[in-house]
């Protein structure tokens, strides 16, 4: 049907060449957020952010007990046990078998570790396991975020076990302050309009949580630096869904009955699988669209990046390379990444696939490692001799395949004419100097 293809259109390739400067306010936030939503489907799929939440559910599996002991524990060193079990039992209401399976899990672990049954190994394999599951968190994060490099193990120790120890005080707080509005909810039962109110807020409270939950976890998890105004959209729209599949999880019991009817308590472990790996995924989406909106101006850009011809990527790379060789002949600092891409004007993505092709074609030294902020690029050799001719040579012929089966059919008159002029015309090239492009 043609609604159909054009819609299809739109989406390809019209969605896309809209000029936002030109729109009035609310039009640029409608279409910025049409392409968000667009572009985070595509990299859901392109990422595999369902497999990615798979492998995060199996570590969480793994290393949920230790992590409730550690939190239990220090809630027993400040006296408020009681609350956290409460909390404990209200964030796994939809399951409520596995809430009561886990703080038994907990409480026995706790008795035998005072009394110094689980030592040794058994306390190492607890600890693997909690480092394991951050670590691959702050991977799945990275990948999203295309960040090549981890965090130091120092710094990710010191930043973790701070966590684990804040995380009972936050939750004692947010659960008092849910106390306090209950109390004033009951004592303003008699009042029409204020009551409403107070009992709204208290309903709400839950999302606004678990809103800024997400938010602290977009923004300091990746090893790179997100801004915060893109990860509070992002931040809210997983805390709600989080919410919505709880309530879901809560308000289906009748599918779970029938479920217990067949698998009996055997039941309560797949449906937490279950719950936990669609959580991981509104988490990781959430990553997503965080990076796709801060990022969106270069991702806009990402269908066109292989309709580039490969003269218009000699151009595109010249034009990198110049800026290079010209800041390290007039002894200027180096560009990083995100300057490169502003002096040439070219989008981000396509300055990222550029300086990777020049670096592999050793025409340039990275400082740092690629997709991070304060990686910088220099020369690989005097600019006295990059030329325009030895770029081309290099990245035309750099490959890590080498074909040699056709090089006894390339060897007619012809074929040598033609080595011939391709030569002379590379020749002609390195009497141009990049940097005086």
């Amino acid at each position: 049907m043609q609604w159909i293809d054009k819609t299809i259109a739109f989406f390809q390739k019209d969605l896309w060449h809209i000029d936002t400067d030109k729109l009035t306010w609310g039009k640029r936030a409608g279409v910025n957020t049409i392409k968000v939503v667009v572009l985070t489907v595509r990299a859901f799929f392109a990422n595999n952010l369902f497999r990615m939440a798979a492998a995060l559910t199996y570590s969480t599996l793994l290393a949920i007990v230790p992590i409730a002991a550690v939190i239990f524990a220090v809630a027993r060193g400040f006296g408020f046990s009681i609350y956290i079990e409460k909390w404990f039992r209200d964030a796994l209401e939809s399951q409520p078998q596995v809430a009561e399976a886990i703080i038994g899990f907990v409480n026995s672990y706790l008795v035998h570790a005072q009394s110094g049954i689980i030592l040794g190994v058994g306390l190492v394999f607890m600890l693997w396991t909690v480092v394991m599951l951050t670590s691959n968190i702050e991977e799945s994060f990275n990948d999203i975020w295309k960040v090549d490099k981890t965090r130091a193990w120092g710094r990710a120790v010191v930043n973790y076990t701070a966590v684990f120890f804040l995380l009972p005080v936050v939750i004692i707080v947010t659960s008092g302050v849910s106390v306090v509005f209950a109390t004033i909810s009951d004592g303003l039962k008699e009042v029409i309009f204020v009551a409403p109110v107070i009992k709204l807020m208290v309903g709400l409270v839950p999302y606004v949580i678990w809103s800024l939950v997400f938010i602290l976890l977009y923004v300091y998890m990746p090893n790179t630096k997100v801004k915060w105004r893109f990860a509070i959209i992002p931040g809210i729209v997983a805390g709600v869904a989080m919410q919505l599949l709880q309530l879901f999880y809560i308000h289906s019991q009748i599918w779970v009955s029938s479920y217990n009817a067949i698998y009996g308590s055997f039941a309560a472990l797949p449906l937490f699988m279950l719950w936990l790996q669609m959580s991981w995924t509104i988490c990781l989406v959430g990553a997503q669209m965080c990076y796709v909106s801060q990022n969106l101006k270069d991702m806009a850009f990402d269908h066109e990046v292989r309709e580039i011809s490969h003269h218009h990527q000699l151009i595109m790379a010249a034009l990198l390379l110049s800026i290079i060789c010209k800041k390290h002949f007039n002894g200027e600092k180096p560009c990083s990444t995100r300057q490169l891409k502003e002096l040439s004007g070219l989008p981000m993505t396509v300055t990222y696939e550029l300086l990777q092709q020049l670096h592999d074609a050793a025409l340039i030294n990275v400082c740092g490692e690629f997709r991070e902020e304060d990686t910088v690029y220099q020369p690989s050799m005097g600019t006295n001799n990059i030329s325009l001719g030895l770029m081309v040579e290099r990245l035309e012929t750099n490959s890590k395949w080498k074909p040699k089966v056709l090089v006894a059919q390339l060897d007619g008159k012809l074929w040598r004419k033609v080595h011939q002029i391709r030569k002379d015309y590379c020749n002609e090239l390195k009497t141009v100097l990049v940097r005086d492009l």
